[in-house]
């Protein structure tokens, strides 16, 4: 399977936000992948200091919020795309999914200037509806975990 980024596949009206956008040159272009092909999704990402929080050298919780939500909804893309046989070659746009509720749990601080992992796993999928169970771990010690309810775009 090529590795091909999930926002590199998504259509061009959807190629802007701040958090994954590959057209949006200000934003933190996250990129999301198979981790394991169909089973879990990771991305990494090194936040700068500039994105501390009230607690010096670590990060502001706007922005691990912002993180897993772009990682879940591209994450819910992404196996929703699956399930429809879409081939993720670039031979046709991923399915584009929005945030409808996501559900955060910060268990313990974020440092700044440390690489920071993503993770994804499919809990269910109804419908349009995409229930993923998300994770973000700095030094393979997790510091936040989410769960996402996504809804597909029609």
């Amino acid at each position: 399977m090529t590795r091909i980024a999930f926002q590199d596949l998504y259509a061009e009206p959807y190629t802007h936000c701040y958090g994954c956008g590959r057209d949006n040159p200000h934003g933190h272009q996250l990129k999301s992948y198979w981790d394991v092909p169909f089973v879990q999704t990771i991305a990494h990402i090194f936040p700068a200091s500039h994105y501390t929080g009230g607690v010096p050298d670590h990060v502001y919780g706007g922005l691990i919020a912002s993180l897993l939500d772009c990682h879940g909804t591209a994450s819910a893309a992404a196996f929703k795309s699956h399930t429809a046989g879409i081939a993720f070659d670039g031979s046709e746009a991923l399915i584009r999914c929005v945030t409808g509720s996501l559900n955060m749990q910060f268990i313990r601080p974020v440092p700044v200037n440390t690489e920071l992992m993503l993770t994804g796993r499919l809990l269910k999928i109804e419908g349009r509806k995409i229930q993923i169970a998300l994770s973000l771990s700095a030094d393979q010690i997790e510091c936040a975990k989410a769960e996402m309810l996504a809804i597909q775009i029609k």
